[in-house]
């Protein structure tokens, strides 16, 4: 996507040091645009943590090049049992946000793919750079199929409002800062405003880390499509009083029987939606399903952040980033990073191969091959 009229990814190569990784931090949006280079998987590790990155898709890719930018320490270090490092080093990156199944997918892609290899470290630094790439690439390609698919309930739509706009409310930020390219969330949305539909995304500002307000207002300001950012508690008004036609949400990690962890608050805006008869759909990609998990509510970890990020905002005064305390300063908090939304309140997911019930038969429709339902 554009920033600036200029194409970027969310996380790259460094084109003349291809042992750095390079991503866009964006703790510094919407105010500043800044790259950073990861060169070890310590970074990589407070990158993810502190979400210099975050988002389902990035969150994987960041994860595979960790894998890389670990073989190269293993390298460096001389290490005698190359695949043991590796493996501590994929629990390193794991234990960084457990709500998130795209991390534990790269790193468990990443060691099944050097497995073979034995402890050849020049064919494992080879393979992992690979397979980082490939995951990127691939999200890009996933990415750009769910836009395809959802178009078209977008599309819809318009037909029915005979071409008037169509008024989309998501949450968080399921945009192409969350993925490698497009967004999963946001990828209809952009489809569609490439094809020239009339479309206006109502943006939740997503508390307590503003996602919606900072990241995905900026990337829909930057690529022109009309939007404008609410308090979260205003999606439910707006419901009632006929001014949503669609939502569309990401997933952090997805049943096989369609239970969806996203960033907290989504449930409650799925309970609006269902109560006002508005399409609520999850855009997601196969790696972001847990084939392991059937009760979504009760079996998903949900990633508990630190406190200071509810007492506390950021904002810009003066042409600085400051922080500034919201609460009483010795009032407790608590701060659930995800909530579950259960499959019976969901209208459909949006996937890279096709649009399907949030049920374990229509996910094994589409993923025979990998869902344990046998149908």
């Amino acid at each position: 996507m554009d920033v600036n009229g200029k194409p970027f990814r969310t996380i790259w190569l460094k084109a003349d040091e291809p042992t750095v990784i390079q991503i866009i931090d964006q703790r510094h949006l919407p105010h500043r645009f800044v790259i950073e280079d990861l060169r070890t998987v310590q970074d990589v590790a407070i990158a993810l943590k502190e979400m210099h990155v975050r988002g389902a898709g990035v969150i994987g890719a960041s994860a595979g090049y960790g894998m890389y930018l670990a073989s190269l320490e293993a390298k460096a270090q001389e290490k005698f049992e190359v695949q043991g490092f590796l493996m501590a080093m994929g629990a390193k990156l794991c234990a960084t946000r457990p709500t998130a199944v795209n991390l534990e997918w790269a790193v468990n892609r990443q060691l099944e793919a050097v497995a073979p290899l034995g402890n050849d470290i020049e064919a494992i630094i080879k393979k992992t750079l690979e397979v980082a790439g490939a995951i990127a690439l691939e999200d890009i390609q996933l990415c750009k199929s769910i836009g395809e698919h959802g178009f078209e309930l977008i599309q819809a739509l318009s037909n029915k409002k005979q071409g008037d706009t169509v008024n989309i409310l998501t949450h968080c930020n399921a945009g192409w800062l969350g993925c490698v390219d497009n967004g999963t969330a946001t990828s209809p949305i952009y489809e569609a405003h490439r094809k020239g539909l009339k479309v206006h995304v109502w943006v939740d500002e997503t508390r307590p880390r503003n996602q919606g307000a900072r990241l995905t207002a900026w990337e829909l300001g930057q690529q022109g499509v009309p939007h404008t950012v609410i308090p979260d508690n205003v999606g439910g008004h707006l419901m009632q009083h006929g001014m949503v036609d669609i939502v569309i949400v990401g997933s952090d990690r997805t049943s096989y029987t369609g239970d969806v962890a996203n960033k907290i608050g989504t449930y409650l805006k799925a309970l609006a939606a269902k109560d006002n008869n508005i399409p609520f759909y999850v855009a997601l990609t196969y790696s972001a399903f847990d084939w392991t998990i059937s009760d979504g509510v009760k079996q998903i970890p949900i990633e508990q952040r630190d406190a200071t990020e509810v007492k506390y905002i950021k904002g810009l005064k003066d042409g600085e980033i400051t922080e500034v305390l919201l609460t009483p300063e010795n009032s407790p908090a608590v701060n659930y990073g995800f909530d579950v939304t259960p499959a019976r309140l969901i209208t459909g997911l949006i996937t890279d191969r096709g649009v399907c019930p949030a049920s374990a038969e229509g996910i094994a429709n589409l993923y025979p091959d990998l869902s344990p339902v046998v149908l």
